[in-house]
């Protein structure tokens, strides 16, 4: 049996019908089974009497049920049953919340083992809605997995046991001399003790052999990646023209700005094609770097092309680097989804025979039609927009370009180096001069009216203001849409105001015409829905309130406080939460506290997990099952050694075929 072929529907105790709920988990083979690891256990395997157990200890306990199930109806859709146990020297009152069919099953005078939290009074021992099982079978430690409403973790286990069960066993993909090197038990012994481990130690064998492999495989996987991009420099550059370019800047650049010119160069002059990520905090100027980068390739007789995600960023860098290199003899272009289709036309046979420099654009630059006479350089700005193919696309237009990537969500180097596997990093961790510290208080919901007050005043005196919230439409909770939240203010606190509304469910048209008409001041209040994260550059936008800012990861929140402190005058974000919990208090006072997004990116990765921090994941990035990118950096420091090591002995990888297998599949899944 082959389990990546093999249907869960097959395995016994699923069927068709079942199979659909574990589908909704991604699980659709026995390979995914086994891969669905449980997310924490609950040791069983300690039984204690209740004279024993302290009160307040969740306990496992062995005893017999002494009285029959009470029934009694609290309200409408709550029914308590009671009943007693006893561990043959002390009674303990159970409580059984709404689980009719537990109640039916329980039987006077029979043995049974309880797991649950006891609590102890005056008037004895009792345990609410413990875990009853009949068996004895049942002491020892349980796998604990993501679940759902129709399919309990419980039910999970009995089918991840059964596959077990039929499985033969897991072929070994790492060698003896690896396993003995870095301490590494025997595949197979840890995918079943994953599952259904002997005891706690063999949880943590078990795991570091799995987080082992599933970084080892990410590593190889990356670097092999990487070796394929290293092409041999097309486009090799003869001369610098760095010190030029300084020379039609009206400010000076940060010394980590010089730094990331100075790697470009290096690149682009070197023996292959430069493959680079310039990483930068918000505003810490990215792209005066690119425009630097730009200037010497196309001073040197070459084309540059530089794509961005959206419309109004694509016009934005064109009215930026026009007026940047307005005294220069540097000839640029538009091109974007709205350029009209004369324009267009004229455009592309201009690229073709070279009479255009640097092109900025959108999706539109990689359309089959758009040709180019020698385009050496090829930019990207937030590149976290783009897929993978995207960005390929664009490189296609030319025999190994030089790529520049940008991205404006800070990452640890370390953490980088595997996320950004295929690529050199530059990172800008200083902000340049002239920037406005944004101060960001933290209030409650009470604040409101004064907080509506303050941007009145604000927009009378002609500023502009954000106002962003974490959802779009009504939905089961409490939590106030972005819709329903523009309509209410514009009848209400902001009666008279020019008000618009932004959210990612509207069409990319409409979507550009909010922002423009923000962008322009014809709108002096813009609510929106985290789609304003990554956007344009409006100096005159003084305010950034962030409703619910415990919903938000605080990377998102550093990105969101970005979009303000852009001109000359003072700029706040105000960050309104009622959730009272310490830890969210502690994540908050935390983006109060710095404007290191560094710093916050380390903190929002501890705290929350990647998950979190990168939201939807990057496409074409394989997702980790097991492995934690921060919290195993250790084994990360181990996998890349053993990754060089395995490739410089090995360069194929054929004395290690299953680990090639798990590999190609890890990528495989990524991409679908």
């Amino acid at each position: 049996m082959n389990p990546k072929e093999y249907n869960i529907q097959y395995i016994r105790g699923v069927g068709e019908k079942r199979a659909q709920l574990f589908n909704k988990l991604g699980i659709y083979t026995v390979d995914d089974l086994v891969r669905f690891y449980p997310r924490k256990y609950q040791d069983w395997s300690k039984t204690t009497t209740v004279a024993e157990a302290e009160n307040g200890d969740t306990v496992t306990i062995k005893a017999t049920m002494i009285t029959p199930v009470k029934e009694a109806l609290i309200r409408k859709g709550l029914t308590l049953y009671k009943c007693n146990f006893t561990d043959g020297e002390n009674v303990i009152h159970v409580t059984v919340f709404n689980n009719k069919y537990l109640a039916k099953s329980l039987r006077t005078f029979d043995d049974y083992i309880l797991y649950g939290k006891i609590e102890k009074s005056f008037t004895g021992a009792s345990m609410s809605s413990p875990q009853i099982e009949k068996s004895e079978a049942s002491i020892g430690i349980h796998p604990i997995y993501h679940a759902t409403e129709k399919l309990s973790s419980k039910a999970i286990a009995k089918v991840v046991a059964a596959a077990l069960e039929m499985l033969p066993e897991f072929e070994e993909t790492l060698s003896g001399d690896i396993l003995e090197r870095y301490n590494l038990c025997p595949r197979d012994f840890a995918i079943r003790e994953i599952h259904f481990p002997t005891n706690e130690k063999n949880i943590a064998i078990a795991r570091r052999r799995l987080i082992f492999e599933e970084l080892l495989a990410l590593q190889i996987g990356m670097l092999k990646l990487r070796s394929k991009k290293r092409a041999k420099n097309s486009f090799v550059i003869e001369n610098d023209y760095t010190d030029e370019y300084l020379t039609l800047l009206p400010y000076s650049l940060t010394h980590a700005q010089k730094n990331a010119i100075a790697d470009c160069v290096k690149d682009i002059t070197g023996r292959e094609s430069m493959n680079r990520l310039i990483q930068g905090d918000v505003g810490s100027g990215k792209t005066a770097v690119a425009a630097a980068v730009m200037y010497t390739v196309i001073k040197n007789g070459y084309q540059a092309a530089m794509m961005a995600p959206t419309e109004i960023l694509a016009t934005q860098h064109y009215e930026t680097l026009s007026k940047l290199f307005k005294d220069t003899d540097i000839r640029i272009a538009l091109l974007t989804g709205s350029t009209k289709a004369a324009e267009k036309k004229a455009i592309k046979k201009a690229l073709l025979e070279g009479e255009i420099d640097l092109i900025l654009g959108t999706h539109a630059l990689i359309q089959g039609d758009v040709e180019f006479k020698n385009l050496a350089l090829v930019v990207t700005d937030e590149q976290h927009r783009f897929g993978v193919e995207q960005r390929a696309s664009l490189a296609k237009k030319a025999k190994d370009p030089h790529l520049m990537v940008m991205s404006a969500t800070p990452i640890p180097r370390t953490l980088g180096l595997i996320i950004y596997g295929d690529l050199d990093i530059s990172v800008l961790n200083e902000m340049p001069l002239g920037r406005q510290p944004i101060r960001t208080d933290l209030v409650t919901s009470e604040y409101h009216e004064r907080i509506y007050n303050f941007i009145k005043k604000a927009v009378d005196g002609g500023n502009q203001a954000y106002i962003v919230c974490s959802l779009v439409d009504e939905g089961e909770t409490e939590l106030i849409s972005a819709k329903e939240y523009a309509e209410k203010l514009s009848n209400t606190a902001f009666k008279g105001y020019n008000l618009a509304l932004l959210h990612g469910k509207m069409k990319a048209k409409e979507k550009e015409n909010a922002m423009l008409a923000f962008a322009r001041g014809d709108v002096q209040i813009l609510v929106s829905t985290t789609v304003v994260e990554v956007g344009v550059d409006v100096p005159n936008a003084t305010i950034m309130l962030i409703e619910n800012a415990d919903r938000f990861g605080l990377s998102q929140l550093h990105q969101l406080r970005g979009r303000v402190g852009r001109g000359s005058d003072k700029s706040y974000c105000i960050l309104v939460s009622d959730n009272n919990s310490e830890s969210s208090q502690e994540r908050l006072k935390m983006i109060k506290s710095t404007t290191d997004g560094f710093k916050l990116a380390d903190y929002d990765l501890k705290t929350r997990g990647p998950g979190d921090f990168f939201g939807k994941r990057q496409h074409g990035l394989p997702n980790l099952v097991i492995a934690d990118m921060l919290g195993d950096m250790e084994t990360l420091r181990e996998c890349q050694e053993c990754a060089n090591a395995l490739l410089n002995d090995d360069p194929n990888l054929d004395k290690l075929p299953a680990l090639v297998e798990e590999i190609n599949d890890m990528f495989r899944r990524a991409t679908n």
